[in-house]
């Protein structure tokens, strides 16, 4: 048994809350039952004990991971696995790629999708050329998730934001029906919005009619 996960799996029941587990799982609409702690406790305790025991290796920390994602009975555990996820031993590295995707899969909801987004922004930094070859497959992947991992992938980037790319992802995803890829394009265009409206302007105006309503309104909210 890993024994980081062990301990982590110890001190989040340690510091359940039942009365809180209930509210929180409706608000996430989570079939994953909760046990109350609230998400920065969560981090808290995670970072708390990576420090106490830290993984050896990345191989190491990636094992805590899985044993602690695939094997969760409630999804604080989820949370604290990609909290782990942060630790500056994970950083940039491109062999962790495959573990992401995995999280993104089986996590399929968009709490879990988006915490995931940041470490892909990372990779953009430290791998680009790997990175968008990675997120280009995703863009047009069966799975929901990795099609709107794909789209949010470059946020908080800003002056960094590869604007080829962001199009390569958008556009086989403009049709789309699914809030939650619509919201995505919408979310991706806002932020970049705030470095270069102009870019979005001209975006938006030339896919006019592609981009669904909501898109369009997110994409625009603040630009003037």
């Amino acid at each position: 048994m890993d024994q980081l996960a062990t301990s982590i799996r110890s001190a989040l029941r340690e510091a359940a809350d039942p009365t809180r587990a209930p509210g929180m799982q409706a608000y996430m609409k989570s079939a994953m039952p909760f046990l109350g702690v609230r998400v920065p406790d969560v981090r808290r305790i995670t970072r708390a004990l990576a420090k106490s025991q830290p993984p050896a290796d990345l191989d190491s920390l990636e094992a805590s991971v899985l044993e602690l994602w695939d094997n969760a009975t409630h999804r604080e555990e989820r949370y604290a696995a990609a909290e782990l996820t942060r630790l500056k031993l994970a950083k940039g590295q491109l062999s962790l790629i495959p573990l992401h995707e995995h999280m993104a899969v089986t996590g399929a909801w968009w709490d879990h999708v988006d915490e995931i987004a940041h470490h892909i922004a990372d990779l953009h930094d430290a791998h680009p050329t790997e990175t968008a070859h990675d997120v280009r497959r995703w863009s047009t992947s069966d799975d929901m998730w990795l099609r709107r991992l794909s789209i949010i992938s470059q946020l908080g980037r800003r002056d960094r934001v590869d604007t080829e790319l962001l199009t390569e992802v958008i556009e086989p995803n403009m049709s789309d029906t699914e809030f939650f890829i619509r919201k995505a394009i919408g979310w991706a265009l806002r932020e970049y919005a705030k470095v270069n409206a102009d870019w979005v302007r001209t975006f938006v105006a030339e896919h006019e009619d592609q981009l669904s309503g909501l898109s369009k309104r997110e994409a625009l909210k603040h630009v003037g």
